[in-house]
């Protein structure tokens, strides 16, 4: 049984944070983001891990990967916009040294997103993925995130391959825009 069977009114951020700690994911890069706060808030107030804000996404993957070579697990949160930055660094350092790092992405440039900049990069984020020939899954249902965040980080520790999470709105309740 899950913890998110057991508890089934569990807040998404709660369920990534307790699935990190069942995979021993214990160093956590981020860039700010808003929907992603109550993850970021939620991990800085949890002794277990070692977590904190990076100036650019590339720097994240740095870390993480560094942070692999020397025997810890990681992952990096950030928003659609932030993944634009880091492609060279998939393709050049983390794909070809079979670093499994664990992106989170809240999904910005969609379901009324007014930044047409955001928008361009979430119609081309997956794409890009595809290319990189990384695994990546949108989440959507609170029933499944559990199951996809958990399998899915077992499966770049084994295969030492990197993954992409994307955190649909519909799942994060996304950003809110003021009217």
């Amino acid at each position: 049984m899950n913890d998110s069977d057991r508890n089934p009114s569990l807040p998404w951020h709660e369920i990534v944070l307790q699935t990190l700690k069942r995979n021993e994911v214990r160093l956590v890069t981020y860039v700010p983001d808003r929907v992603l706060t109550p993850l970021i808030k939620a991990i800085h107030a949890d002794p277990y891990f070692t977590a904190f804000v990076t100036t650019r996404e590339e720097e994240a993957v740095g870390i993480v990967s560094g942070a692999w070579m020397a025997g810890m697990r990681g992952c990096l949160l950030m928003q659609t916009s932030g993944f634009a930055t880091i492609p060279n660094a998939l393709a050049s350092l983390v794909v070809p040294s079979q670093i499994p790092l664990i992106m989170f992405v809240s999904e910005r440039g969609t379901l009324g997103e007014f930044n047409l900049g955001q928008a361009m990069v979430c119609r081309t984020m997956r794409p890009v993925l595809e290319a990189l020939a990384m695994e990546n899954h949108t989440i959507t249902r609170l029933d499944e995130l559990e199951f996809i965040v958990d399998r899915s980080i077992k499966q770049a520790l084994t295969t030492q391959a990197p993954v992409a999470l994307i955190l649909s709105p519909l799942l994060t309740g996304g950003k809110v825009f003021a009217a």
